[in-house]
């Protein structure tokens, strides 16, 4: 397992106030005979400077773990608390204006607008929470030429390859100073090389102060973290911080 130092301890990271913070989430679909148990009885927090790397087999609970940590679905029961507030009893304008401001979101597929150039799609969510369209074109700009995608900035997604959407939509997470970054397996149309510097901006982001959760498949991206999160039918069964993390990785990779 390849080493990805941080300026923190563990130890340093969980002495202060947790960015998220999970507390006996569950969520159910569905009722009677067709009741489905997506989540039980999850317990997670996250701190500032640390990246959370979540494994597990399909249908384990990934996708619905990030989904209800980001505000995007309501969980039957438990609580969700990003930077102290209670985003499970917060009214609509409070959840849109804090997914805006300080919640970062990568989607499996891509979610940009058809209509926004490339630049436009970034810049948006930074426009709707009052930076000015100069300052958010500005910001968005940067931000893909983090992503190696400067040249991209008028094209539309139609004009671009599956892993350059991919691309532009980390960049949208990454842009500003978003406190929480949620990104649900982000290197999946991205070959290796790509994926790997993906991670690092990622990590970088963390070091700077953000929390984040990746989900992922691959052990060698699940290396960038600072702690590993297994589910396994909707419950956590083990997790481990990287100095730990090398031989379960391995063992528990080879059962996803």
């Amino acid at each position: 397992m390849s080493e990805h130092p941080s300026p923190q301890s563990q130890q340093q990271r969980q002495s202060q106030q947790p960015v998220l913070q999970l507390k006996e989430l569950t969520r159910v679909h569905g009722s009677g005979a067709t009741e489905v148990h997506a989540l039980r009885g999850i317990n997670l927090d996250v701190f500032p400077g640390e990246l959370v790397a979540v494994m597990g087999p399909s249908g384990s609970g990934k996708s619905t773990l990030l989904t209800i940590a980001g505000g995007l679905d309501a969980p039957t029961s438990g609580q969700v608390i990003v930077e102290n507030t209670d985003i499970t009893t917060a009214d609509r304008k409070t959840l849109a204006a804090l997914r805006r401001r300080s919640i970062g979101y990568v989607f499996q597929d891509y979610n940009l607008i058809p209509a926004l150039t490339a630049a436009e799609n970034i810049a948006l969510p930074r426009e709707l929470d009052g930076t000015s369209a100069r300052k958010a074109r500005t910001e968005a700009v940067a931000a893909l030429e983090e992503m190696e995608l400067g040249h991209l900035a008028d094209r539309f997604p139609d004009e671009m390859s599956g892993g350059q959407q991919q691309r532009v939509a980390i960049a949208r997470a990454l842009v500003g100073d978003r406190r929480l970054v949620l990104a649900d397996e982000p290197t999946g149309a991205l070959d290796s090389e790509t994926g790997e510097s993906v991670l690092a901006l990622l990590r970088a982001r963390c070091d700077a102060g953000a929390a984040g959760i990746l989900v992922t498949h691959e052990p060698r991206f699940a290396a960038w973290a600072d702690r590993v999160v297994f589910l396994r039918d909707g419950a956590v069964v083990d997790q481990t911080v990287r100095s730990e993390a090398s031989s379960l990785l391995t063992g528990q990779a080879a059962e996803l």
